[in-house]
């Protein structure tokens, strides 16, 4: 089987929309049944939660915003489990020290360690205390966000349900994870936003964002303080806004859909994220102009990427890299300033190769029990990883490593050049594409052995795990013989001292740490 399986793909992504769905339903269920008191105290709106299941079209539950509202309601039922938990608990340090290993396992990629345990230890003073104020936290932002998935749902509701009003808490301050500005509600998937006036702005900055929306059969409201703000108004199908219409910019129309850009964050110099701006045409356009690459110079890898990427956030960041978060899938925040034209190229299809393997991970279990230990050494970040992380590197270092041996032979062919060119790429860009090519391989093969090492002698690998190994391997073995012919010119550019360097420092890592032993772990 191909490591670029297109229908695989479109078929695993049906299964996981059904999956999402189902997840919805259990979790309110849960709310309903098992933690009815609770959600009551929290004032979680579990009855619109699911009118708003109900309402989502089938796609939507594989779209990055409907998939990150559900699992953060998963993450509020796992919390709320727990605080119930708590109250009953006999011996909260052995609770506090379970807690904190959980979190640091299960939530990497989210702030709860950091809500719950601020100083970093497992403390248990206090911590029934700062479960509540989590889960107080996290039903304010599904509320809101659930308000927001579906423009005029919430008024549809409270007309269904026969209610005159109802007030939500919002916060308008800005959210980086959502790419949101300050002033700005995005309303609806396919990422439309409207803007505040100037004089609501004011406010927002008086009260620190903080609002409540006030909705209704027909309109909606906001109320800042005192101060009451018309949002929009009902009139048959149509919404009817008061504020400034902010349509979503558009770097490139696929078959799947529009291929969203969102606006720019901006991070601090402390690599923290400062604020969220405007995108510039220029950036739209070269995220255009780097898609069009990956399309011509290498289509097969285009077809998933057009599949399992649907939005891009530029970051303004001084030497922070591009990611993604498996919660979000489609959404890919790449550095688009701190990074060049060929950059730009390798980072889109990177991004896509996480969500291209959170896809699978999410079908099939490729390795088994804790294997959070640091014990493999990772040549990209050139320190111990876990075995996640080095599965993870191999997979999408591989995908990189096969776009870069395309972009060779695409710039070779006939008129390749010219285009080449016309994609704004240098001859310089053409021999640093094979030199990253050939580093890439040396060090997908350096991880691949000790996956290999996992597999047979740890026995970490399940049987699934194992085959993704295989066609790794196969993969980047195919991708070496192709790049070959390259690796005399590489070595004597300016590029071969870094290619001689890397492989030194590969042969000391193997040396220093070697195949992982049994004892060591």
């Amino acid at each position: 089987m191909p490591l670029l399986d297109v229908r695989l793909l479109v078929r695993l992504q049906g299964e996981f929309r059904l999956s999402m769905k189902r997840l919805l339903s259990d979790l309110c269920l849960d709310l309903e049944n098992q933690y009815a008191e609770v959600a009551i105290s929290l004032a979680l709106p579990v009855a619109y939660f699911r009118y708003l299941g109900r309402s989502l079209e089938r796609d939507a539950y594989a779209h990055g915003k409907v998939v990150g509202w559900i699992e953060a309601l998963n993450d509020l039922v796992y919390f709320i489990d727990l605080l119930q938990q708590i109250r009953d608990e006999r011996n909260l340090s052995e609770f506090a020290l379970q807690l904190f290993a959980e979190c640091q396992e299960k939530f990497f990629e989210n702030s709860y360690l950091d809500d719950l345990f601020p100083q970093g230890v497992p403390q248990s003073a206090g911590l029934e205390r700062r479960l509540r104020q989590l889960c107080e936290r996290l039903t304010q932002e599904l509320t809101q966000e659930s308000l927001c998935l579906l423009p005029g749902l919430p008024m549809l509701w409270c007309a269904a349900h026969k209610r005159s009003s109802w007030a939500v808490e919002v916060q308008l301050g800005g959210n980086v994870e959502r790419e949101e500005m300050f002033g700005t509600m995005a309303l609806s998937l396919d990422e439309t936003a409207y803007e505040a006036p100037p004089s609501v702005k004011r406010a927002l900055k008086q009260s620190s964002g903080q609002a409540t929306m006030l909705i209704r059969q027909q309109e909606l409201f906001l109320k800042i303080g005192r101060t009451v703000t018309h949002l929009c108004t009902m009139k048959g199908d149509r919404l009817d806004w008061r504020w400034r219409h902010r349509p979503p910019a558009v770097a490139i129309e696929t078959q799947a859909g529009a291929i969203t850009v969102g606006p720019t964050l901006v991070y601090g110099k402390n690599r923290q994220p400062k604020t969220v701006t405007d995108t510039s045409a220029a950036q739209v356009q070269r995220i255009n102009r780097a898609w069009t690459i990956i399309q011509e110079a290498w289509p097969e890898g285009h077809e998933v990427l057009a599949l399992l990427t649907s939005r891009i956030v530029p970051l303004k960041a001084k030497g922070v890299v591009s990611f993604s978060y498996r919660h979000r899938p489609g959404l890919s925040f790449i550095n688009c300033f701190d990074r060049d034209n060929l950059d730009l190229v390798d980072d889109l299809i990177h991004e896509n190769s996480h969500h291209h393997l959170n896809l699978l991970l999410r079908k099939y279990v490729m390795y088994q029990g804790d294997r959070s230990q640091q014990v493999f050494y990772s040549p990209w970040r050139r320190s111990l990883r876990p075995l996640r992380g080095i599965l993870h590197a191999a997979f999408t270092f591989t995908m990189g490593a096969m776009l870069f041996e395309r972009l060779s032979t695409w710039a070779s062919v006939v008129g390749g050049s010219t285009r080449w060119k016309r994609a704004g790429l240098t001859e310089k860009d053409l021999q640093r594409a094979r030199f990253r090519c050939l580093e890439e391989v040396e060090s997908v093969r350096y991880a691949i052995h000790d996956l290999e090492y996992a597999s047979w002698h740890l026995r970490w690998l399940t049987g699934s795990g194992k085959k993704l190994v295989t066609q790794l391997a196969d993969t980047i073995e195919q991708v070496e013989q192709n790049i070959e012919p390259h690796r005399k010119s590489v070595l004597a550019s300016q590029f071969g001292p870094p290619l001689r360097k890397h492989i030194k420092e590969l042969q000391r890592a193997r040396a220093t740490y070697g195949p992982v032993r049994l004892e060591k772990v």
